[in-house]
């Protein structure tokens, strides 16, 4: 049986950045337009936007347990005991990344942009925190 090393949890959480550009090419982007065609691609890249967001926040705030899976909510208590700063770019990126490109499948490229920038913005905010 092989050891396995513990990931650095900053590291996985922009892996997933780096997936979800990749998602994101498939979309077809029109030039004229400045929209994606196809909304699926869109899904895809938001949510996995939002999972290394999860990754990088699971690594520096403490959500306490209950029943189910942790909310938003707890995640926005979590982070105003630890850091007004990120709980102001989880606000923003879950609106983005979760709610506008995951569940919505918007499709302007600007949004799209905000969503990656939100991302960014709340690892980077976390990778500050982050203390193994």
């Amino acid at each position: 049986m092989k050891n396995k090393e513990k990931k650095n949890p900053i590291e996985e959480a922009r892996r997933y950045v780096a997936n979800a550009k990749d998602v994101i090419k498939n979309a077809n982007y029109d030039t004229e337009l400045k929209i994606y065609m196809d909304g699926k691609y869109i899904k895809m890249a938001g949510n996995t936007l939002w999972s290394g967001c999860l990754v990088a926040m699971d690594a520096v705030l403490e959500i306490r347990k209950g029943k189910g899976r942790p909310s938003i909510e707890k995640y926005k208590e979590a982070a105003a005991l630890r850091d007004n700063k990120l709980l102001a770019a989880i606000v923003k990126g879950y609106n983005t990344m979760h709610l506008s490109m995951g569940y919505d499948g918007n499709n302007d490229k600007k949004v799209c942009n905000a969503g990656f920038e939100a991302a960014n913005a709340i690892i980077d905010r976390c990778a500050l925190l982050y203390h193994p």
